[in-house]
């Protein structure tokens, strides 16, 4: 059965790659997807990607990590209600949880935990969240509970969020790509990373720091300044460059290592698309990767610059073993499959329609 989805997302983050590239595979299999944005407006081939594929809707509405307290959500969970009747869809698809705590009755809703306060603040912190942004914690928790089904992208990271929150059931349904696939090649020599530089959980210190110890050129692409003004000025590496996603992907196919130094990662979409281009993976060794890529990747200490800089000087060294590595990684990449996702998600979808459909049968 086909179904019209209402899906969020946001133009800030990974949220915009899972979202559209989990709703042009849902439309392949016949759902109609429509949009409906929070938080700064996409770029013009932002929006051309998104519209190729859905409807797109935009909101004025901050998003829930970006607001300065609840009173800036109040309008958000009224819009989604007023799109979810325009456009008579039959479920909701939440990527900000938080969006789902005021919204009364409708369709079902599925929400989708990508990352939160609270998760962050366990990792990096190693305790609870500051007084004065404990009300999105809660605005979150109020949005899993008033949800049907809640999806994590990970097994880790669903456990964590279920501890966290105390919810009985967090599915994991694994993150994709539709990022192209490479040939396993020695590269150009250079070592790669990609992430959000600005927020301390990617840990770009540690990558700087370990630049002073390696010899090799590595480069840092993506955001050094957040849209909260949070900001990464590295010393010893040139300072991370924002590409458009196709370049990106030209620059990480093109490099012989890929490197992850992240403390927080409730999955790693820039890791997998790394590994789809049979690139060797040099990750930080935290929960979410060992489950993911324990058995392809290397790890090192993300506290540690040396032991950082001494997988990439042992993989630069070993060519043989960066090949096997990197095509060891992209059979790895190839479970995590866009088309088994869409599949994993249509199952819930199904089962939450279903669901609501006998709730209301008299």
């Amino acid at each position: 059965m086909s179904l019209r989805i209402l899906m969020t997302l946001d133009a800030v983050g990974g949220v915009w790659r899972y979202a559209v590239d989990l709703a042009a595979t849902l439309a392949d299999a016949g759902h109609e997807i429509v949009f409906a944005g929070f938080g700064p407006r996409p770029q013009p081939a932002q929006e051309e990607e998104a519209r190729a594929t859905a409807r797109l809707e935009w909101s004025d509405a901050p998003l829930d990590w970006l607001a300065s307290g609840p009173g800036d959500l109040e309008a958000a969970p009224r819009w989604l209600e007023e799109l979810a009747r325009r456009h008579a869809v039959d479920l909701i698809h939440l990527n900000q949880p938080a969006f789902a705590a005021g919204l009364r009755g409708g369709p079902p809703r599925v929400t989708v935990t990508h990352s939160c306060l609270a998760t962050w603040f366990r990792t990096m912190e190693g305790g609870g969240v500051p007084d004065h942004r404990r009300w999105q914690v809660e605005a979150t928790r109020a949005g899993f509970l008033n949800s049907d089904r809640v999806v994590a992208p990970s097994a880790a990271h669903a456990a964590m969020t279920a501890d966290v929150y105390r919810l009985d059931d967090v599915a994991a349904v694994p993150n994709a790509s539709r990022a192209p696939l490479v040939a396993p090649n020695d590269g150009n020599g250079q070592v790669v990373a990609a992430a959000r530089w600005w927020d301390p959980a990617k840990n770009g210190q540690v990558l700087d720091a370990a630049a002073a110890v390696t010899a090799a050129r590595v480069t840092m692409i993506g955001r050094a300044e957040g849209p909260d003004g949070q900001r990464f000025v590295p010393e010893r590496v040139a300072a991370p460059i924002p590409l458009p996603h196709p370049e990106t992907m030209e620059r990480i196919a093109a490099a012989s290592l890929f490197v992850s130094p992240s403390l927080y990662e409730p999955f790693g979409l820039a890791t997998l698309e790394a590994a789809r281009a049979g690139r060797p993976l040099l990750l930080a060794d935290i929960p979410v990767y060992r489950q993911l890529w324990g058995t392809v990747a290397r790890f090192f200490d993300p506290q540690d610059p040396r032991d950082l800089a001494q997988g990439i000087d042992a993989l630069l060294r070993a060519p043989a073993e960066r090949l096997a590595r990197g095509a060891a990684a992209q059979r790895q990449a190839l479970r995590y499959s866009l088309t088994d996702q869409a599949a994993a998600m249509t199952d819930i979808y199904q089962e939450v329609t279903a669901s609501a459909v006998v709730n209301v049968t008299p």
